[in-house]
């Protein structure tokens, strides 16, 4: 199966909860390659590497509000230029 990219904007109470770490253990999960990481306006850009279905089952647990403490109000993604990463990293 043909890999594929996109980048999902995350928007709500996504910082400072614990979002970008639960983001990288379920994209490790899953098999994904990419990066997240915290964006001036308050929320949490995630780059993801993979097959298809496993890249909807991330959009789907961003969704539904990613870790315990977080709260997702919108979800935004976008088809992204196919790039290979190493591994799923934290950004800063």
């Amino acid at each position: 199966m043909p890999k594929t990219s996109i980048a999902a904007y995350v928007y709500g109470r996504v910082q400072g909860v614990g979002f970008r770490y639960a983001t990288q253990q379920k994209a490790k999960a899953l098999g994904l390659t990419g990066y997240t990481k915290n964006l001036d306006d308050g929320s949490v850009e995630v780059v993801a590497c993979g097959e298809q279905p496993e890249i909807e089952q991330l959009l789907e647990w961003l969704k539904q509000g990613g870790p315990q403490y977080a709260r997702v109000d919108k979800l935004l993604t976008e088809p992204k230029a196919l790039v290979e990463f190493e591994g799923f990293s934290i950004r800063h």
